[in-house]
C-alpha cells in the first residue's frame, strides 16, 4: 500500500531549507526510497509550507527515515524553522487520475 507523508513547516527562511534539501538529496542519492516529493507554499498563510512525500509503502518510508542523512537534515532544518514541523502519516486507500 502506498504511503504519503505530509510535513507542515513554518519558516521565514524557505530558501535555506531548500538548499539543505538539495544537499540532503545529493548525499542520499539512490538510497532515497521516496517516489515523489512536492514542496507547496500556503497561499492563505504566509510562511507556511507543506512537503508532500510519496513512498511505495510505509516500510519504505521507515527505511528512508532510518538513513543517518535524514536525521542530520531534520536537525539542520530546525535552525531555519519557526518551531517543530507537524507530520501527517497517511496510507493511500484510493488513487485517481
Amino acid at each position: 500500500m502506498k504511503f504519503v507523508q505530509i510535513i507542515e513547516i513554518k519558516t521565514k527562511k524557505i530558501e535555506e531549507i531548500q538548499k539543505l534539501d538539495q544537499e540532503y538529496s545529493a548525499a542520499v542519492g539512490d538510497r532515497a526510497t521516496n517516489t515523489r516529493a512536492l514542496v507547496c507554499k500556503d497561499r492563505d498563510n504566509a510562511d507556511r509550507y507543506f512537503v508532500i512525500v510519496e513512498f511505495p509503502s510505509y516500510e519504505a518510508a521507515q527505511k528512508n527515515n532510518d538513513l543517518p542523512e535524514t536525521a542530520a537534515f531534520a536537525e539542520k532544518q530546525m535552525k531555519f524553522a519557526d518551531g517543530p514541523p507537524t507530520f501527517y502519516n497517511l496510507d493511500v486507500i484510493e488513487e485517481q487520475g
